[in-house]
Formats: structure tokens, C-alpha cells, sequence
């Protein structure tokens, strides 16, 4: 028999213990530098740090960071910095105190390209007290989870053993039955050679296929069955050729409907202006992305879904900065821009003719009628089909505003007396007219 060599658990402890070690000593390293960080926290002068960080994100969240620099400097450990009086008088009116011609106040005007500090002359001593205590917390430290004693290999079962060598066990066994049913197999051949045991030979059966093949009322079902078959998922096939509901290509750009126009409620119409007064909806430019991530570098950690981290986001917001030359850390644009591609999601053919000003201006229909629920769209996709069949349907529903539109009454007056009409639908307007749409 053929040996097997297996590793024992004995030559495993060496390097579980060497593990368990470096782990042991990363989380005491850890522990020890969150402990030395919090020793080391400056002082909070006795403010409020939960009010602190309340007027912290209502006054100063919009130009200023905790750790990173935005309009202006970041703020982390700015009391230990500066003045506290010095700092009353900064915060209240900066632009009083750089004229007064103080030293500091002008360096850090000419420092921030002479960015002008709005003045918050409401903000009691109390209220700087607080932001400045906000400010001076000290920066997490990351969070190391505790190793089990078991060490760094333990499955949870508390025995310390790799899943690597259970596994090896178990292929081992796998083996070891294999070769026992084989060296029974040839043991019983023998011993039946031995006493003059004859296998008797059985007849054989007629293959299934030729059997198939001989009888002509199956083949001929099985062949209607097919040809049914094929032609129905072949006209169902031919039926979709651009129809693409449900299409949602991947952006160079991942942008989040769900965060823009649901969480932070943004109009459509902010960024896709041109829809109220032309053809098309139009792509905003990067730099109606950078009316806000101007100042907005990362996300709030509420902001990440299950399925998107922090980090994602973030890292999207880096990609606009990269193509539309911003430094970030410098506040300014270096004018190295790069083009950004986006995949097209919606596109009618040639020959229909579509006007959003025409629905979205002057028929007031709201976007989510075409595109659905866009705000809660993480990922935009084609929500309609965009067949002709579907926009007729919606020519024959659709009953026509005539509130504060003195020439649609007139149409529906005259409709109305000629024809009986009770409603007035894009129907009747001659929505159904081939010109329409085609032209």
C-alpha cells in the first residue's frame, strides 16, 4: 500500500504560537497607543463636547474639517494653538482683527489665499467653549478586536485547530476508504475465482436513442414540441430587439440618485437644468458636481450602504476631483482635466421624436412618470420601456392641465361642444398623429 504522509499537529504549534504572539502583541501595542492617545487629549477647557459638536457641524462644518483641510484649515487641537481670547475675537469678526493689523490674523489670511472668515458675532464665549472642546478630541484610534485564547488558528471550538488540517484529515480518510473498497473488490473477485463462481453475462438492452428513433409518433410529438417551443421564445426574443428596461450600464463615476435626490432631496432639475427649456435633459458638467464637492472631499458614515462603504464613496468623490483638476489639500484647481465618459442610459431611436421642455414645462409631468422612482435609484436604470405602445398608452390616459392655461380651455371648450368631450387627453389634442413623433 502506497503511504500517505500527513503533517501532524505537532509541527503546526511553532507557527500557531508565533501568530498568537504577533497577534497578541498587535492588540497590547493598539491598546496601549488608543491609552497613551487619550493621556495625551489636550484639554477641553469645561465645555459642552456634545454642544460643541452640535455648533460645530450648524457653523462650521461648511468650510472647515476635523483632520483634513477644506475652504479653510482643519480645526482638530486649534486650542492648543492659539489664544482663547485671541480666538473669542477671531471667530466673532475676523476681518476686524486683521484690520487692526494683528500678526497672527494676517498671517493666516495670506495663508488662506485671503479667504475671507465669515463673522459669527452671535456665538457667546459658552458656544466657542464648547466648539473648541469639540475640537480638541482626540482622534479614534482604530478599533483592534480582541484574539480568543485559543490563538489567532481557532475555529471558535475552542481545540485550536486549523481548518487547513481538518480538512487534510478529512481528504486522508476519503483516500484510506477508497483503497479499502477497492482491496475489497479484488479480494471478492479471487475468492469467486477460487470456488469456480462464472458471471453470467447480461443481454443487452436496446439503446435508448435508437429506441427513440424507431418509434415515429414520439419523434414526431418531440419535433412539434421543439418547433412550438423555438418559435415562441424566438418571437419573444425578436419582440425585446431595443427594448432595454432595466438597463443599467456601470458609470466611470458611480453616482448615487438614492443620496442626491433622495437623502439630500436635490431637484432633478438642479443638475439636469436644460430639461425645462430644451430637448433633451442634458449631462451636467463636473462643475455643477463641484457647486457642492467643492467643499464636500468624503461622505457621513450613515451615508454607506450594505452594499457601498465609506471608503467607496470617498473614493468616487476622488475620481471628480481627478478629472476636473482640484487639489484638494491645496484648494485650487491645477487645470489638468480628464474627460469622463459616461454610458448613456436612455436612448430613443433616430426617427422619435422627443421634447422634455414640452412634458416637463408645459404639461408638468413629473419626472418620475418616464425614469420611476429615480431617489431611490442607487444605481440608475431604464425604468420604462420606451416603446411606441407605451408612450400611446400614455397619450390616451393622460388628461391635459388646463389650470391657469387659457389656450388649452379654449381647445377643450371647442372639443367639448363638437364632440362631447368631458376630459381633454393628449389623444384628442392629436397625440396619436404619426407627425407627432414621427417626422
Amino acid at each position: 500500500m502506497k503511504k500517505v504522509n500527513f503533517i501532524h499537529l505537532r509541527s503546526k504549534l511553532p507557527l500557531l504560537l508565533l501568530v498568537f504572539v504577533l497577534t497578541f502583541s498587535t492588540t497590547s501595542y493598539s491598546q496601549d497607543e488608543a491609552e497613551a492617545a487619550s493621556e495625551e487629549a489636550p484639554a477641553d477647557a469645561g465645555g459642552d463636547v456634545a454642544a460643541g459638536e452640535s455648533l460645530f457641524k450648524a457653523n462650521c462644518a461648511a468650510c472647515h474639517k476635523m483632520d483634513k483641510k477644506a475652504v479653510g484649515p482643519a480645526l482638530r487641537g486649534v486650542a492648543d494653538k492659539f489664544d482663547r481670547d485671541w480666538l473669542y475675537s477671531w471667530i466673532r469678526n475676523s476681518s476686524a482683527l486683521i484690520a487692526s493689523g494683528d500678526a497672527t490674523a494676517v498671517r493666516l489670511f495670506e495663508e488662506n489665499n485671503k479667504a475671507v472668515m465669515t463673522a459669527f458675532p452671535g456665538l457667546s464665549d459658552e458656544d466657542i467653549d464648547n466648539i473648541l472642546a469639540y475640537t480638541s478630541q482626540p482622534k479614534a484610534a482604530p478599533v483592534v478586536a480582541e484574539v480568543p485564547a485559543g490563538g489567532a488558528a481557532s475555529t471558535g471550538g475552542g481545540e485550536g485547530v486549523s481548518n487547513a488540517l481538518v480538512l487534510g484529515a478529512l481528504v486522508l480518510v476519503f483516500l484510506l476508504l477508497v483503497i479499502l473498497l477497492y482491496m475489497v473488490s479484488t479480494t471478492l473477485k479471487r475468492i469467486a475465482e477460487a470456488n469456480g463462481v462464472v458471471y453470467e453475462e447480461r443481454e443487452k438492452r436496446t439503446p435508448i436513442w435508437k429506441a427513440f428513433a424507431e418509434n415515429q409518433f414520439l419523434v414526431l410529438v418531440t419535433a412539434i414540441f421543439f418547433i412550438l417551443f423555438g418559435s415562441y421564445f424566438a418571437y419573444g426574443y425578436l419582440m425585446q430587439v431595443g427594448v432595454d428596461q432595466g438597463y443599467a450600464p456601470v458609470q466611470p463615476i458611480h453616482y448615487s440618485h438614492k443620496i442626491h435626490a433622495g437623502d439630500n432631496q436635490i431637484d432633478c432639475n438642479f443638475c439636469h437644468s436644460s430639461a425645462r427649456k430644451s430637448k433633451t435633459a442634458g449631462i451636467p458638467s463636473l462643475n455643477v458636481c463641484m457647486n457642492c464637492h467643492k467643499n464636500i472631499s468624503e461622505v457621513a458614515e450613515e451615508t454607506a450602504t450594505d452594499e457601498y462603504s465609506k471608503e467607496f464613496y470617498d473614493g468616487e468623490i476622488a475620481k471628480l476631483y481627478d478629472a476636473v483638476g482640484w487639489d484638494p489639500e491645496q484648494q485650487a484647481y491645477t487645470g489638468k482635466t480628464k474627460p469622463v465618459k459616461w454610458v448613456r442610459i436612455h436612448n430613443l431611436p433616430d426617427f422619435a421624436y422627443f421634447n422634455h421642455s414640452q412634458h416637463v414645462t408645459v404639461a408638468g409631468v413629473d419626472c418620475q412618470k418616464c425614469h420611476g422612482e429615480v431617489e431611490s435609484m442607487e444605481v440608475m436604470e431604464q425604468f420604462a420601456p420606451l416603446t411606441m405602445g407605451w408612450c400611446i398608452d400614455c397619450h390616451r390616459e393622460t388628461n391635459v392641465n388646463l389650470e391657469s392655461n387659457e389656450y388649452y380651455a379654449k381647445i377643450h371648450e371647442e372639443l367639448s361642444k363638437k364632440y362631447g368631450v368631458e376630459k381633454l387627453t393628449i389623444a384628442e389634442m392629436g397625440g396619436l398623429e404619426c407627425g407627432k413623433c414621427h417626422y
